[in-house]
């Protein structure tokens, strides 16, 4: 039994088209999904009957795909979280500061991974915690998790999503660093600007300031880890709370860092979704 079932009508201009070559290319599923479910019992249809990947397609074909159930190991943990958007394919969680959002050593029964299971067994569901874009554990804000393979693939890189935080210091101006990162020698977490390092582009516009901190709005061209955080420190305005980075923990106790929206094409619907998050009152209070 499947827990998902996808549909693609077949356009005009995909008369004659190698089923395969529609699916990879039209309709972006994975040359990883075609061939799971090319094992699978009834993985692949052309109008409820059974359709080779070989074979052509003609324009007005349904084609179904009939996606298993996916095995989800996490330890279910009851807990609440605020769900800001949730349809058949896509969850989107409003991550307080403090939550990591997987399972780790060091973290395997207090994450929004864990809460989530519960909920889905709570309902009868079943799907692996796939997280489109992952926060560090006190960064507050949105998290996007796809309930399948094809969604989650059709999301990466997809995802325009935008931050705001607060800085040390006075900033006036708009600006962009791009400077690459790496790991700091010696550490297993922190990162430097480092010559050596994978490109990184941060984009930081000012809201406000109070002659001490300026809140920014800050979007992203690259996703490296502790990009945000690393990027303001290097030109001298580390966020506030983030000691690791060189910020003063006087008026808050972790990051100010939020990602406060996410917009997308729905890769089902083909809506646009945008959606938001409010900014924390811990920030807010700086």
């Amino acid at each position: 039994m499947s827990s998902k079932q996808l549909l693609f009508t077949v356009p005009d201009d995909c008369e004659g088209m190698k089923l395969r070559t529609y699916l990879r290319k039209k309709c972006g599923v994975s040359a990883r999904i075609i061939t799971l479910l090319k094992r699978e019992k009834d993985g692949i249809l052309r109008d409820n009957k059974i359709i080779r990947t070989v074979d052509t397609i003609n324009s007005g074909d349904i084609i179904i795909l009939n996606l298993p159930d996916d095995k989800n190991e996490i330890t279910p943990i009851k807990g609440d979280l605020k769900v800001l958007f949730e349809d058949d394919y896509i969850i989107a969680i409003d991550k307080p500061a403090g939550m990591p959002v997987h399972p780790t050593k060091v973290h395997q029964l207090d994450t929004l991974a864990n809460i989530l299971k519960y909920i889905q067994n709570e309902r009868g569901e079943s799907y692996t915690f796939r997280a489109v874009n992952r926060l560090d554990k006190d960064t507050s804000g949105i998290v996007l998790i796809a309930k399948d393979k094809y969604t989650a693939t059709a999301l990466q890189n997809s995802v325009d999503k935008t931050y705001l935080a607060v800085c040390e210091g006075v900033i006036t101006e708009s600006g962009t660093i791009d400077k690459p990162i790496g790991l700091k020698d010696g550490h297993t977490v922190q990162r430097e600007v480092r010559a050596d390092g994978k490109h990184a582009v941060t984009h930081f516009a000012p809201l406000k300031n109070n002659g001490a901190h300026t809140l920014l709005k800050i979007t992203l061209e690259t996703g490296r880890t502790h990009q945000i955080r690393c990027h303001m420190a290097s030109i001298g305005h580390p966020l506030a709370g983030d000691d690791m980075y060189g910020g003063s923990l006087d008026y808050i106790k972790r990051q100010a860092l939020h990602c406060e929206s996410v917009s997308f094409v729905h890769p089902i619907t083909n809506e646009n979704i945008v959606i938001n998050s409010d900014l924390p009152e811990d920030i807010k209070s700086i």
